[in-house]
């Protein structure tokens, strides 16, 4: 039987909004339409985990509120296993707004709510690493989260993937719990990289950031992505597809990533697997 992918991060309710363009500071865009969604980082990567085949816990915190009921019915209708996920009284769940243009491209704020309350000490219950194969983590929860997460999973000789997003300087303590370090462009140069403008620039980055973990990927959006082991760097080209939306590729690509890794394949056949449902999720198609 596989083992089972755990997320421990955040869970929003995403407030989708299309503008036909992304208005700039003092500037009031007129929209076409919002919907709500399902979202924040670790409730996506643990769904995109899921959509992978592989069986998939989230560890969390929602509200005591219509958003937080929501939040987690999506899990479990998803067949995500959801019952590590507390709720918390007289606190609003997570939200987001994020603005999407025709282009697909977005930007968003977060509020992060319950998120801030999640239990560290509910972190070391045995229940919540039953048949566990992989941790994933990523900075949309405070970092003492993070932290007791890693430690827990690297006590029992799991491997923890980080996605260091949104960026935040990461302390020693929680890298050297971390196996694999996955950074967009943004984030590599927040760890001090020169800028990530192409597939050249990403290989470099990720070899400049290999010393923090032993796998480093740089993802560079279209231009594709690096991954760095050991002496080894390997760069994979974005495939070339229409361009629905860009929202939610990043959680795509960590879920399908984390499946892959957690099925054996190495870390390069892994990122190609985890570019292509990323590709798919742009594009609008189907995890696989």
């Amino acid at each position: 039987m596989t083992a089972t992918v755990l997320v421990v991060g955040s869970l929003h309710y995403d407030i989708m909004v299309e503008t036909p363009h992304l208005p700039r500071r003092d500037e009031t865009a007129v929209g076409s339409r919002w919907y709500p969604k399902f979202g924040g980082k670790g409730g996506n990567q643990a769904v995109a985990a899921r959509r992978q085949s592989v069986p998939a816990r989230m560890a969390g915190a929602v509200g005591d509120d219509d958003f937080g009921r929501l939040l987690r019915a999506h899990l479990q209708s998803e067949g995500v296993d959801a019952d590590f996920v507390s709720v918390i009284a007289e606190t609003g769940s997570g939200i987001s707004v994020a603005l999407v243009d025709p282009a697909g491209d977005y930007a968003a704020t977060i509020v992060s709510g319950a998120n801030l309350q999640i239990d560290v000490a509910a972190l070391a219950a045995p229940a919540l690493w039953k048949d566990i194969g992989l941790l994933i983590l990523q900075n949309e929860v405070p970092e003492a989260v993070n932290r007791a997460a890693a430690t827990e999973a690297r006590a029992r000789g799991l491997p923890v993937l980080l996605n260091a997003a949104p960026f935040r300087p990461l302390p020693a303590d929680l890298l050297a719990n971390v196996t694999h370090l996955i950074v967009n462009a943004v984030e590599a140069e927040g760890l001090g990289t020169p800028p990530v403008t192409s597939l050249a620039a990403a290989s470099a980055a990720a070899r400049q950031l290999s010393p923090l973990a032993a796998n480093v990927i740089v993802t560079a959006g279209a231009q594709g992505l690096a991954a760095a082991s050991g002496q080894e760097t390997v760069s994979v080209p974005a495939e070339n597809v229409r361009t629905v939306s860009s929202h939610g590729a990043g959680d795509a690509f960590i879920g399908a990533l984390a499946a892959a890794l957690l099925r054996g394949a190495t870390l390069h056949v892994a990122a190609q697997t985890a570019a292509r449902a990323a590709a798919r999720h742009v594009a609008g198609l189907p995890a696989t």
